[in-house]
């Protein structure tokens, strides 16, 4: 898999212009998957594996990779399929989700294409809410399921999703918020996680599947005759996501001038410098990366006090 990825660097000019690239693999059969290649880290072919004591079915083992010890999920069985047969000769995608790293064993790894995230859809209605899919797309006539990989991570290492006592009592407990969080996130994991951090803390949430329905939204309300300042605390937005990404979305909204004063946090389970570095260039308020609870609320609780101060009711 020599020279399949290229310096992370080389491809940040991509990011913000509602582009992106996917790695394409397979599981097994003639259907073809994707992961952008922002998460991936690096493609091996499968390296011997340890067992590891009352371990997850899901994962095969452990590696020791440059020096870490890294657990290694069977992409195939975690979607609910037979575990893949013959794994020395599969190849091991490492990534970094959420703070952590880990590798995902698939049966083949095809290639690199570029893609614009408005080619890339929500997965058909028909697909049930138990489906393991964020997205869809089509590269060459061939349809390409994008994995929930948050939602595999939650099943198989469920990261803690309650908000420590002290943060709580830290809240505005005698002001009653009305104003809501409107959170943006592709993943139902990543939603239900984000609405349960924020309404422990009392305050009412609105949820949307990407940067296009939450756009749609908020010009919603100022069709209405609404004032979005007025009605939102603030936004909580993924990055990765279909039909707009959370870089586009934040840009959008900072180039409307009935929307530009929102508050926009950007939520990913991508980390790193650069990312930050792209928080300035669209202008989004403040950046976290997956998936804490107490800093998350502490967002929430630090908007509150911010607003009160200014005089901005949240009442």
């Amino acid at each position: 898999m020599a020279g399949v990825l290229d310096s992370v660097n080389q491809r940040t000019q991509l990011v913000g212009q509602n582009r992106l690239e996917l790695l394409l693999f397979s599981l097994g059969g003639r259907q073809l998957y994707g992961i952008n290649v922002f998460k991936v880290k690096e493609v091996l072919q499968c390296p011997p594996l340890s067992e590891i004591p009352k371990r997850n079915p899901v994962v095969r083992g452990v590696a020791h990779i440059r020096g870490g010890t890294i657990p290694i999920m069977d992409l195939r069985q975690a979607t609910g399929y037979k575990p893949l047969e013959d794994i020395q000769n599969c190849f091991v995608i490492i990534t970094e989700y959420n703070r952590s790293t880990q590798g995902f064993l698939v049966k083949g790894v095809e290639r690199i294409v570029n893609m614009n995230w408005g080619d890339i859809h929500p997965p058909p209605r028909g697909a049930g809410r138990e489906n393991y899919l964020t997205a869809v797309t089509e590269v060459e006539g061939k349809l390409v399921e994008i994995i929930d990989v948050e939602k595999i991570l939650a099943e198989v290492s469920p990261l803690p999703a309650e908000v420590s006592a002290d943060v709580i009592q830290d809240a505005q407990r005698d002001t009653v918020v009305c104003k809501h969080v409107l959170i943006v996130d592709d993943s139902t994991i990543a939603r239900k996680q984000i609405q349960k951090v924020v309404e422990s803390l009392g305050v009412k949430t609105t949820l949307r599947k990407d940067g296009r329905e939450a756009l749609d939204f908020l010009k919603g309300l100022i069709e209405d005759g609404k004032d979005p300042y007025h009605e939102l605390l603030m936004i909580i937005s993924d990055i990765e996501m279909p039909e707009m990404d959370g870089y586009t979305f934040t840009a959008e909204v900072r180039a409307s001038d009935e929307l530009k004063n929102l508050h926009i946090i950007l939520h990913t389970s991508l980390s790193g410098v650069f990312n930050e570095a792209m928080v300035k260039k669209v202008g989004a308020n403040d950046f976290l990366a997956k998936f804490h609870p107490d800093e998350l609320a502490t967002r929430v609780n630090k908007r509150i006090e911010q607003l009160n101060e200014e005089g901005e009711s949240v009442e």
